[in-house]
């Protein structure tokens, strides 16, 4: 973890290693498929089969009209005289919502208004923070600390980090703050109390191991552990446990972590719990712990700091498995979802600059092609440049089954009414990347809306979702908290968010994790109590009036897109991790990075992400240790997600089975009293799937043998030849009745209850006498009661192991999905991804 592992792996930015393009992996292979771009370039020029947004608010066409005549002196139309121009009906124009006369009237004075104080409040915003920066400077940041201070953002690794944190803790008296275990955002009594239990029953549990009979204290300690180990569980897993400090927490946090880490371990490897328990143990675990998503929101050519971050993840061995990407963030996923970590330590270095040159077009070259198509960059040739990044044509399945993680890419559809979509191996298993990483950078003048691509069986390219095209996911949804907590169960989010337009606002008056406020001990606010609460009032009015706008519909739609969902949404995880950013990143937002670049960015978000690691860490540890309890005690008949109802034996032995009983056409059964018929045996142990109600394989030894049906009646052993199916049964013994007994049993009458008649009568001896008996046949082995109990059990074990085998998606209890950072973590609003109740717009929630 990071605090065993605190050197990097990778060579540092800017090593002479690192500059070297022949060191990187698949550096002269370009994974190019002429085919598959071309049929691409098809589908691009395709009719569109879903309306865009322009086409929902225009006026609809009026059908043309075929004019003829009789003869050439009698035409069919009448001459209408010409209207005059006042006279003239108005057209039907783009008013959706029925507008009245006041809105009319009012809607530009009142967005003129609104617009003019929203300059005001951005000015005065950008003067407080001005006014912060200057208080800290000269007020906060002096002498010794400010060495110290700058000592740390100096460091070139982890370890050196880790030291001049330390120093800079114990300079401002930060070791106090972690003995005391009192604090107001955490349960520190309920979090001692169960540590010191935990502790005496793990060591109890140990002293029992191996003894000829287990005590109870295992048993206690599964319990304890199953009660505790929840998501945020009395709040230990609060970021502002980790935001008094520069490194660490707690001294009580890091012991009841630490323990945990212990009594789990012990749990996986114990033998005093069978399998079964286990297994039931680390699901019900990984279900209320959840799992951690890395998400890398969109920004052009900010985007290039999540290498950095990505770099710092990978180096301490805390790259998370879910990983999702939005726009220029979607290149970065892509690199991370299709290399091994091998592979992403020699690739995460400065000469992956020469890799990146989407933007190699002259001026006048964009110029001419953006007055032409309205886009500045030609779509196939962004493909192409972008399959490297993708191994090729890989999908989302292909990158899943390569690496093990799980890569999300978000999209947004042209079509303004449907909802937009996460890709991965889940939800779009066959989709190509490269073109999802395209549909997701699809910025409206940037790159008009492109089609995604999926992979046949047979390895040719065609398109996704019946050729509708998609566009920039950062427009409704950059940060898809809520899709990875339906899917994939995360509620443990890091986000990197490099957007231009929304890291300014990103501001902690208390301090965030792993930079602490200086002024006052830690005790008071960034810039003192009137600076953070001047940022706060003007970035709420801010927000405040933005919604206004969105919710009475002012805003124009250009380019038929609802551009206040870029402020309107939330941009903030668990944990929020933002680069620092220069003033030449402006100027190069859409020009490829020199490696020198590069390598400056790369700095600056390896160091950015250095203080979130120690916390990272800490629950990377317990989540480690539960997926690792699911994938050893995870039955071996489930593979895939799927389990088969008949093994491939069954299988073989089925078609073996039917085609010796189609070369005898009339094959002699043996009566059902006789020896041969009952030699029946138990269910099978190997087959995956335990049927319900005494169903029962029968003995594949004596193939041409059909099973029989007991009734439980006297003339069972009489000489009836059975069917292969439960149907056909039913069939024969409803024919072999009389008209009137047919007449009885069709007519419903209330009758009593009788065990004896819960299973039909034998089947007639005269029908279905020469079929073959089915692999699985009905055997009642016992009473009503044990045989329900026998299908609760059943069905609770399909469950369970259905379950196991889906890679993390799991049964939840809804609710809130990822915590806020500092201070916002009870705002009311809803999490929505393009919704009215979107929650943490980035004005409100950053830091």
């Amino acid at each position: 973890m990071a605090d065993v592992k605190k050197a990097t792996d990778g060579p540092e930015p800017y090593d002479a290693a690192a500059l070297d393009f022949e060191q990187l992996p698949d550096a002269h292979d370009d994974f190019i498929n002429e085919a598959d771009f071309l049929e691409f370039a098809k589908a691009l020029q395709a009719p569109e089969l879903s309306p865009s947004a322009e086409d929902v608010t225009l006026p609809p066409p009026e059908p043309r009209k075929f004019i003829t005549a009789l003869n050439d002196w009698r035409p069919i139309h009448q001459r209408v005289r010409r209207r005059r121009r006042h006279k003239k009906p108005p057209r039907r124009g783009k008013d959706e919502t029925r507008e009245g006369f006041f809105y009319g009237l009012l809607k530009w004075p009142f967005l003129t208004g609104v617009f003019v104080w929203l300059a005001v409040l951005s000015v005065g915003y950008v003067l407080t923070r001005f006014y912060i920066y200057t208080y800290e400077h000269w007020v906060t940041w002096r002498g010794r600390r400010q060495r110290l201070r700058a000592q740390l953002q100096e460091a070139d690794s982890y370890e050196e980090w880790i030291r001049g944190a330390q120093e800079l803790d114990t300079y401002l008296r930060n070791d106090q703050w972690k003995e005391n275990p009192e604090y107001a955002y955490y349960d520190s009594k309920t979090v001692h109390r169960v540590h010191r239990q935990m502790v005496t029953l793990r060591e109890q549990a140990e002293a029992q191991e191996g003894g000829t009979e287990n005590g109870g204290a295992v048993e206690e300690l599964r319990a304890l552990v199953e009660a505790c180990m929840k998501n945020n569980f009395v709040g230990f897993e609060n970021p502002r446990l980790y935001s008094e400090t520069y490194y660490g927490t707690k001294d009580l946090v890091q012991q009841f972590i630490d323990e945990a880490e212990k009594s789990l371990s012990f749990l996986l490897r114990t033998t005093q719990l069978d399998s079964e328990s286990k297994r039931a143990l680390f699901k019900h675990l990984s279900s209320n712990f959840g799992r951690t998503a890395l998400c890398l929101s969109g920004g052009a050519t900010f985007a290039y700091y999540h290498f950095g971050v990505a770099k710092a993840l990978l180096d301490a061995a805390l790259l998370p498995e879910v990983i999702t990407g939005t726009s220029g963030g979607a290149l970065v996923a892509a690199l991370l979802g299709t290399r091994t970590d091998e592979e992403l330590k020699k690739l995460l270095v400065p000469a992956l600059a020469n890799r990146i040159n989407a933007c190699h077009d002259s001026t006048m070259t964009w110029i001419m092609r953006w007055w032409k198509t309205g886009a500045r960059f030609d779509s196939v040739d962004w493909a192409q440049r972008s399959a490297w990044f993708t191994r090729g044509s890989m999908t989302f399945k292909e990158a899943y089954q390569r690496t093990g993680r799980i890569l999300n890419v978000s999209c947004v559809p042209s079509d303004p009414h449907s909802p937009t979509i996460l890709a991965n191996y889940i939800t779009s298993p066959d989709c190509v990347i490269w073109s999802a990483v395209l549909a997701s950078a699809a910025v409206p003048g940037i790159l008009n809306p492109v089609v995604m691509m999926k992979k046949n069986k047979d390895g040719t390219l065609s398109p996704y979702s019946f050729g509708h095209k998609w566009k920039d996911g950062s427009l409704r949804t950059d940060i898809p908290l809520k899709a990875l907590n339906l899917h994939f169960n995360v509620r443990f989010s890091i986000v990197s968010q490099v957007n231009p337009h929304i890291n300014i606002f990103f501001f902690s008056s208390r301090g965030s994790v792993g930079r602490p406020v200086t002024h006052r001990r830690g005790r008071g606010w960034r810039g003192g109590f009137i600076g953070s609460a001047a940022e706060q009032t003007i970035k709420l009015d801010l927000n405040k009036w933005l919604k206004v706008l969105r919710h009475l519909e002012l805003l124009p739609r250009p380019l038929g897109q609802d551009w206040s969902e870029i402020w309107l949404q939330r941009f903030s995880g668990t944990i929020t991790i933002w680069p620092k950013s220069i003033l030449s990143d402006f100027y190069y937002i859409l020009t490829d990075p020199t490696p020198e670049r590069l390598a400056r960015m790369i700095r600056v978000g390896q160091q950015s992400a250095f203080p979130k690691l120690k916390f990272i860490g800490n629950r990377a540890k317990l989540e480690h240790i539960i997926q690792q309890g699911r994938r050893q005690l995870r039955p071996r008949g489930i593979q895939d997600d799927i389990s088969p109802a008949l093994s491939e034996e069954d299988l073989q032995s089925l078609l073996k089975r039917t085609k010796s009983v189609a070369s005898e056409h009339n094959p002699s059964y043996p009566r059902s009293g006789s020896e041969s018929s009952s030699s029946a045996g138990p269910s099978r142990p190997s087959s995956p799937v335990n049927m319900p109600l005494g169903f029962t394989f029968r003995s594949r030894k004596n193939p041409s043998i059909p099973a029989r049906l007991i009734t439980g009646r006297q003339n069972d052993d009489q000489s009836t030849p059975d069917s292969p199916s439960l149907g056909h049964r039913l069939s024969g013994w409803w024919s072999s009745l009389s008209p009137q007994q047919q007449a009885d049993h069709a007519q419903p009458q209330p009758r009593p209850f009788n065990p004896s008649l819960t299973s039909p009568p034998p089947a007639s001896p005269h029908l279905n006498s020469n079929r073959p008996s089915s692999m699985i046949e009905l055997h009642d082995d016992s009473d009503g009661d044990d045989a329900l109990a026998d299908f609760g059990d059943a069905g609770k074990r399909w469950d369970d192991g259905h379950g196991d085998a889906d890679g993390g998606a799991e049964d939840y209890e809804g609710g809130f999905v990822g915590d806020d950072e500092a201070e916002n973590e009870d705002e009311g609003e809803g999490e929505g991804e393009g919704g009215d109740e979107s929650m943490g717009v980035g004005l409100g929630l950053g830091e």
